[in-house]
């Protein structure tokens, strides 16, 4: 008999969702339904070569479609345990552009997930929300407890309205749904579009960055490993049927010193070409964790530096 828990991941062949695999696939426990539309937001092919190495492995099943498929549900055969929603329109920038379309993938797709969860008996959903629901909140290190949000653009309010829909679903359904927000996560397979991968390909060969504001902007930055021990540890949560919990660093760096420890690392300088703040952003981004390490025993390992190194020897081993 298999005793192998059933896992349902979207959003699996990304930067969170492909590592979160590894992990779990290492475990032997599991296992792994994937669900990827492979988006050409990125080189979908970065996201094939992340779960390349499962792809012959009997415990690993991947379904090439969309979240907001309607006829998802009849793709997906059998029973799962646990649902760990991670597919979404990412991009604080992108969304202020094309707010519809942010619109019908975070939440009308979320809302087809926790459909096919509610009529697969799914008793765990874990699902992938941001930081950025804090917005221009002052009242850092941001609590959970915090009410008063004041996100700064439509991908933002798209994770709040996530957050509310799984708090719905879980009233009325009995099904216990952990919202877990990011806090600027890097490391190896990083979006290409994102701060420290652009910048750190950029110093690398000698191109100038665009460094936005005057550099002192703070940005809680999370190393993926710790990230992924938040999702494992919610996905094994049971002493409450709804929570929000923030998985950041709780060691916030100034934009200014993020690019001096890229250049330090890389034993390069960065050319910098500034210029003025831009739409969406926000002054500061900052964690508390106590939450976290009370309900999921979270405890982030991982130095900025350290994790930098990690990253940056995964960029040369691409080279891509």
């Amino acid at each position: 008999m298999n005793s192998k828990k059933n896992i349902l991941i979207t959003g699996g062949a990304g930067f969170i969702g492909s590592h979160l695999i590894d992990f779990l696939m290492a475990t032997n426990e599991y296992s792994i339904t994937c669900v990827d539309n492979f988006d050409n937001f990125y080189d979908p092919e970065l996201k094939r070569k992340n779960i390349k190495p499962h792809i012959n492995n009997a415990d690993f099943k991947l379904i090439e479609a969309d979240i907001t498929d309607k006829n998802l549900f009849e793709k997906l055969d059998g029973h799962y345990d646990i649902v760990v929603h991670l597919a979404a329109k990412a991009g604080v920038r992108p969304s202020i552009k094309d707010p519809v379309l942010y619109q019908h993938v975070n939440v009308v797709g979320l809302q087809n997930i926790l459909e096919i969860a509610k009529l697969k008996f799914v008793k765990q959903f874990v699902f992938g929300s941001s930081s950025s629901v804090y917005g221009i909140n002052p009242n850092y290190p941001w609590k959970e407890s915090d009410t008063d949000l004041m996100p700064v653009s439509p991908y933002a309010s798209s994770k709040i309205a996530g957050e509310w829909l799984g708090k719905t679903y879980s009233q009325l359904y009995g099904m216990r749904f952990i919202a877990l927000r990011f806090f600027t996560v890097y490391g190896p397979r990083q979006r290409p579009d994102l701060a420290i991968n652009n910048f750190t390909r950029k110093i690398n060969t000698g191109e100038p960055i665009n460094f936005f504001g005057d550099g002192n902007t703070f940005r809680d930055y999370t190393f993926v490993k710790d990230t992924v021990d938040g999702i494992v540890s919610a996905m094994k949560y049971d002493k409450s049927n709804f929570e929000i919990i923030n998985l950041g660093n709780n060691n916030p760096v100034t934009l200014s010193q993020l690019v001096s420890t890229i250049e330090k690392v890389l034993d390069k300088k960065a050319i910098l070409n500034k210029l003025p703040e831009q739409e969406g952003d926000v002054p500061v981004t900052c964690a508390d964790i106590s939450k976290a390490q009370q309900l999921l025993n979270y405890n982030p390992q991982i130095k900025l530096e350290d994790g930098l190194k990690q990253f940056i020897s995964w960029v040369n081993f691409w080279r891509v």
